[in-house]
């Protein structure tokens, strides 16, 4: 033992690095080390029991002066070590990866739209998505018993209230506020218990566009639809416009878009190669009393930009289920940066 612990000094004195100091460790106090196995080599069996005690406590005793030694000698080289002062580059450290956020392909068609109504002179107006029954339906024109309701799908709360199935919510509510003349929009999400599809969502976003003054004519309508789809896919695109029922409006027309995603041909998203995106039409004039305007003095013209539809068709995003399913990657593949 005395051996030992004399062979330890020595290769300790000539350690100068953590690396030796390690090695040393392992000859010594290794599974094969000195230590180790002079603990197993001993022959206990012609020991009697005193020196078996005797032996015992030594052992511990030189691997307790070992391993103080080890401590010793690395507190020392690690003091002894240059260190980098702490503004100093490290080129050997690991780098920090840096990703910057995307918007969402819906935020993406919802600004530019916003900018493209700004430039005709529109508000844009935000109302809340908890909506009453009157605002979402009396309002416009949908009392109680009207079979239109069959047509929205909704989300009743416990107080009475109602997740709003269309921006046209918003209407009265605006009119109300501001009076007329005006031109606003109202950007935000709608909510209907629908069957989903590649084309339909419970949970989607809608632009709805109102423009009420004097001598407003189909014409109005037809001149700020034209404006809306050459700014936004900034090539001509082939649509149409077909009657269509809705009871706030007077007459009414869907205006739909010849689907990009097949050119028309017919696909899982659009079904017949048309795709509807913007019904609109003339202010039914019971909707114009309810915000108390005069439709003898005053008339107007309403629309629906689906938003989701838009993003869809501009993206080529053939799955509305893509835009609700919360995959960062989605965003990352249509956003620019700001």
């Amino acid at each position: 033992m005395e051996k030992i612990k004399e062979l330890l000094l020595q290769a300790l004195s000539s350690a100068t690095s953590l690396d030796a100091l390690e090695k040393i460790r392992i000859d010594f106090l290794g599974r094969k080390g000195s230590i180790t196995t002079l603990a197993k080599n001993a022959d206990f069996s012609k020991m009697s029991v005193e020196e078996k005690k005797g032996f015992g406590q030594k052992l511990n005793e030189l691997k307790t002066f070992a391993t103080a030694k080890l401590v010793e000698m690395q507190e020392r080289l690690q003091a002894s070590a240059p260190r980098r002062k702490s503004n100093e580059l490290d080129l050997t450290a690991p780098g920090k990866g840096r990703r910057l956020g995307a918007l969402h392909p819906i935020t993406l068609a919802q600004m530019e739209l916003e900018d493209i109504f700004q430039g005709m002179g529109f508000s844009v107006v935000y109302g809340p998505e908890i909506e009453s029954e009157y605002f979402c339906f009396e309002a416009l024109n949908i009392p109680h018993d009207h079979p239109a309701r069959d047509m929205q799908d909704t989300f009743w709360l416990k107080n009475q209230l109602i997740l709003r199935t269309h921006t046209s919510a918003n209407q009265v509510r605006t009119l109300l506020r501001f009076g007329a003349p005006i031109r606003a929009i109202f950007p935000g999400r709608c909510f209907r218990y629908e069957s989903i599809d590649p084309s339909h969502e419970n949970t989607f976003y809608q632009c709805e566009g109102l423009v009420v003054d004097k001598n407003i004519s189909v014409a109005n309508l037809i001149a700020v639809m034209k404006t809306i789809l050459s700014q936004v896919f900034k090539r001509d695109v082939k649509v149409r416009l077909r009657p269509g029922y809705f009871p706030f409006v007077e007459p009414g027309f869907e205006l739909d878009l010849n689907c990009l995603i097949c050119g028309g041909k017919g696909c899982p998203t659009c079904g017949d190669g048309w795709i509807e995106l913007i019904p609109c039409g003339l202010i039914h004039p019971e909707v114009l009393r309810h915000a108390g305007i005069d439709p003898k003095e005053y008339s107007g013209f309403a629309f629906g930009v689906g938003l989701t539809r838009l993003a869809m068709m501009k993206f080529g995003i053939r799955d509305i289920r893509y835009l609700n399913c919360g995959d960062l990657r989605v965003n990352e593949q249509f956003s620019v940066l700001a």
